[in-house]
């Protein structure tokens, strides 16, 4: 004698949350019919659970990306500030730089050593060297 069909008395959670030798402990001595239906409604259910974690998750890396992004642009503005301030410091420190070198044509004075401009940060100096006697040529 077949038992009596056991789909309608098992829920959707009971199902999913069952292990596969629960599950084969339950289908057990029902019709083959029954048994291809419930693995089947289970199979169904769990990629159900499965197609909502993946959109959960996806869900949370755009909005970690979209707050990278953002995070990202702030420091690329704070940057492009700063990187204009420093186009005007040198830009600044290159228009005295060349006023002092016109004063010392006009004046006539030797400059012993011209500064490094674009060498390593070690060979930068504050000053420059300058003879404080006019050149007689």
């Amino acid at each position: 004698m077949q038992r009596p069909a056991m789909s309608a008395h098992i829920s959707d959670d009971e199902l999913v949350a069952m292990s596969v030798k629960e599950l084969n402990k339950t289908l057990k001595g029902m019709p083959r019919e029954e048994v291809i239906k419930l693995k089947q409604r289970r199979r169904t259910l769990k990629n159900r659970g499965y197609a909502a974690n993946c959109r959960e998750k996806r869900m949370s890396q755009k909005e970690e990306l979209e707050t990278e992004k953002e995070r990202l642009r702030a420091e690329v503005h704070r940057l492009q500030r700063e990187n204009d301030v420093v186009k005007m410091e040198l830009t600044s420190l290159k228009n005295k730089y060349d006023a002092l070198q016109r004063f010392a044509e006009v004046n006539r004075i030797k400059v012993l050593a011209p500064p490094m401009m674009f060498g390593p940060p070690h060979f930068h100096h504050d000053s420059m060297l300058v003879k404080s006697e006019p050149s007689h040529a």
